[in-house]
């Protein structure tokens, strides 16, 4: 059995007979394409991909950001003003 991750789910040979209506779709939440019943890919809307790429960088940030706090050295108080 395999997972999948979207409410909406197509074909491969629907996607090549009317990608437009798939891209539509993926306007309000992911796509699965489906190969054979196993997922081969999703399709998602570029605003969900740039949200996506936004919350991504965040998380590498913060990861950065909490790496330097438990490095061992002594914080540095600065307000904002300051900066």
């Amino acid at each position: 059995m395999y997972k999948i991750l979207a409410n909406k789910a197509v074909g491969i040979s629907e996607l090549k007979q009317n990608p437009g209506a798939v891209l539509t779709a993926a306007e309000a939440e992911p796509v699965a394409i489906l190969n054979r019943n196993k997922p081969a890919g999703y399709i998602i809307s570029a605003a969900v991909w740039e949200a996506l790429a936004d919350q991504l960088e965040d998380l590498a940030l913060a990861a950065v950001a909490n790496e330097r706090m438990n490095d061992g050295e002594q914080s540095v108080r600065v307000s904002l003003d300051e900066l």
